[in-house]
Parts: structure tokens; C-alpha cells; sequence
């Protein structure tokens, strides 16, 4: 009874929580060269370009359009996920572009708040799962491992990065960060893609280059190589930063860190169910192009994990163990996965699996958008503010 009493408290706020966001203030490094001597001129011309009676949350929202936008293109154009067909860097580096402006006008404004920082990484979490999907169609992988491969990296690293800020309420972005660096990288892989073709990715690496250097396997794509590289980022330097951060964090504050650790089982428990669920012998998710719908699904699911740590970092809670919509996930595994364990008949047939997972999905986004509804407005009340909207007062007051 408890537990499922802290589980429902961790659904909702109330106002002793609330309370809490007086003494926010928001901490972020960023490292990377790129962003502090060459992109920061480029945000700080851009966000002229806004006027001041645009809230930056309103801004914000506009940027997660251009990755719908995106996904919408490469739903229409290249459903199977290898094409050819359009490929939108533009709509990437839009929603980049608008992502580091929505901050400067917030100061340029004197609208920071609470709100702005839970709005900025809860549509970033939204758009770094459903960005994998342009992704992989701008490398043309298809309903594939690869690309499930690449949305996993690019979630547990973000993952990593918001559980790392609840522990040191500091976002930290390295040397070589996903938001600028990957944001950039991916873009370049787009232009080319659309200058050469997705194919040029899944050529034989004895096609491209000549000589192939010996340490490296000719029959290898280059896709095989960015994935490596990808790879490495994340869980050679990302994940043992963010731990290595955590644990002087706790350490600093007398905090354990064994129970830091101890709150990536909810990343854990949604990856390895979303393997299990997608590797099964009895799933027809990559057999019948279901990845994308697959996607988008577990997208907006990691967008509720993501958001409830920022929340709980945000207003003072506990850390978020659980999500209502990481239930059937969960039960989705176990399905597809009782033949292949237990030597029995199939329980989902291919039909009946893709009502599944379009049910999951439509679960999914109205579970979601009540619950995002229900915090903005609980911040806005608290708050005295207006989400997609600056006071006239302050806009006069500027």
C-alpha cells in the first residue's frame, strides 16, 4: 500500500512541492568548442529575429514542430526507412536553432522560470526519440536492428544526462555534446544522404575506400562505423561521466550513492523490455514495418520518464522510479516473448499486435498530454504566469 501510495504521489504535485520552486536556479556547462566560439554568435543574431512578445516557450513548441514536421515527411515519403526519398537537415537545425534561442529570449525578456526549463527538456526528450526516426531514414537502416541500436543510444544517453542533473543540479554538456555536436553531425549525414543517397551508407566499406585499413573488417558499411563511433560516445565517455558525476555529488552532499545507482533500473527495465519485445522471435514490429509506430510509441513514453526527473528535480521530490505507461511495455515483452521461453503457441498474431501497439501508442499520447496539461497549469497557477504567453506588463517593463 505504500508503494503504491508514493507511486501516485509521484504522478502529481501538490503545493508543499510547489513551494520547492522558489528556490530553483539553473545550472547548465557546456564545454563544447563549437558551441562557444562559433554557435553562439549564430543564436545570439538568430534570437533577434523573435519579437519580444513571443514567449520562449511558445518558441520551444515552434522547434518540436519542425521534428513532427520531420517525422510527418519521412511517414509520407519513406515509410520503409531506406528510401530514396526528401531528406530535411533544415528541419533539424531549425528545431536546434530554436532549442538555444528559447533561453536567450527568456533572459532577453526577463521570463525565466521553472517552467521554461521542465517545457525546454520535456520537449527535448520528445524529440531526441522521434529524431531517431528521421535518422534512420536519412541512413537508410529500415525496419531494422540498426535502427533500433541508434534510438537506444541516443535515449540511455539522455537518460543519463537527466538523471546526472537531479543528482547535481547542474545540466552538464562535455567536449563533444549530442545537442551540438550530434545535432550538427546528423545534419551533415543528411545533406550528404540527400546529395548521394541513403544507399551510401550501406555499401561495402571495399566500395568506398580503397585501401580499407586492415584493423577494420572490408565488408563493413559505414553505417557499421558511425554506430561504432556512436557507441563509444555514449558508453565509453557519456555514461562513466555521468556516473563519475553523480558519485561526487553524492559523496559532496553525504547522499548514497548506491541508491543513485540503484534509479537506473527504470532505464534498464525500459530497454531491456523494449528489446525483448522487438528481438522476439513472435514480433512482427520489424517484420511488418511497425518500427516507426514502435518508435513514437516508446518515444512518448521515455518523454513522461524524462520529464518526471526534471519535475522531481525541479520541485524537491523523490526520484521517479516508475511510469503507468512503462506497464504495457512491460506486458508487450512478456506476450511476444511466452512462446519462445515456455515452448508455446504464439499469443499475438501479427494483426493483433499492431492493434496493440496503436492502442499502447493512442494510451500513450492522451496519457501524456493530460498529465503535461495538468503540470503546466499547476506551475502557471503557482507561478503567476502564462505558458505560450509574456504579460503585456513585462513586455512593457523590457
Amino acid at each position: 500500500m505504500e508503494t503504491f501510495v508514493r507511486f501516485i504521489q509521484a504522478e502529481y504535485i501538490g503545493d508543499a512541492d510547489l513551494q520547492n520552486l522558489h528556490h530553483y536556479k539553473y545550472g547548465a556547462i557546456d564545454k563544447s568548442p563549437v558551441a562557444n566560439y562559433i554557435l553562439k554568435y549564430y543564436w545570439n543574431w538568430a534570437v533577434e529575429f523573435f519579437p519580444r512578445w513571443m514567449a520562449p516557450n511558445l518558441i520551444t513548441l515552434c522547434g518540436l514542430g519542425f521534428v513532427f514536421i520531420n517525422v510527418l515527411s519521412v511517414i509520407y515519403w519513406i515509410s520503409d526507412l531506406v528510401g530514396p526519398g526528401p531528406h530535411f537537415p533544415v528541419g533539424l537545425w531549425l528545431y536546434s536553432t530554436f532549442d538555444n534561442v528559447d533561453g536567450k529570449q527568456a533572459r532577453r525578456t526577463g521570463t525565466s522560470s521553472p517552467l521554461g526549463e521542465l517545457f525546454d527538456h520535456g520537449c527535448d526528450a520528445l524529440s531526441c526519440s522521434f529524431g531517431a526516426v528521421v535518422l534512420a531514414a536519412a541512413l537508410g537502416l529500415g525496419h531494422t536492428y540498426y535502427a533500433a541500436a541508434f534510438l537506444l543510444l541516443i535515449i540511455v544517453a539522455f537518460y543519463m544526462s537527466t538523471w546526472e542533473e537531479y543528482h547535481t543540479g547542474v545540466l552538464y554538456l562535455g567536449y563533444f555534446n549530442g545537442p551540438t555536436e550530434g545535432v550538427l553531425g546528423a545534419c551533415i549525414l543528411m545533406i550528404i544522404s540527400a546529395i548521394k543517397g541513403p544507399g551510401l551508407w550501406m555499401d561495402e566499406l571495399r566500395n568506398v575506400m580503397n585501401p580499407v585499413p586492415e584493423f577494420i573488417p572490408p565488408d563493413w558499411c559505414l553505417v557499421d562505423l558511425i554506430l561504432i563511433f556512436v557507441f563509444f560516445s555514449v558508453v565509453a565517455l557519456h555514461i562513466p561521466n555521468s556516473i563519475y558525476n553523480v558519485y561526487i555529488a553524492c559523496r559532496d552532499e553525504n547522499k548514497s550513492f548506491r541508491i543513485a545507482v540503484s534509479q537506473l533500473f527504470t532505464i534498464a527495465l525500459y530497454s531491456v523490455c523494449g528489446y525483448l519485445w522487438i528481438s522476439s522471435p513472435h514480433s512482427y514490429i520489424l517484420k511488418d514495418k511497425h518500427f516507426i509506430l514502435f518508435t513514437l510509441t516508446v518515444g512518448v513514453v521515455f518523454g513522461r520518464i524524462a520529464t518526471k526527473i526534471i519535475l522531481a528535480h525541479l520541485t524537491k521530490k523523490p526520484f521517479p522510479m516508475y511510469t503507468v505507461l512503462l506497464v504495457p511495455l512491460f506486458i508487450g515483452a512478456v506476450l511476444t516473448n511466452i512462446p519462445k521461453f515456455f515452448n508455446a503457441a504464439p499469443i499475438l498474431s501479427s494483426t493483433s499486435e499492431y492493434y496493440y501497439l496503436l492502442a499502447y501508442f493512442g494510451f500513450a499520447v492522451v496519457a501524456y498530454t493530460r498529465w503535461a496539461i495538468y503540470i503546466i497549469n499547476k506551475f502557471c497557477e503557482f507561478l503567476n504566469i502564462n505558458c505560450l504567453r509574456i504579460p503585456f506588463s513585462v513586455k512593457k517593463d523590457d
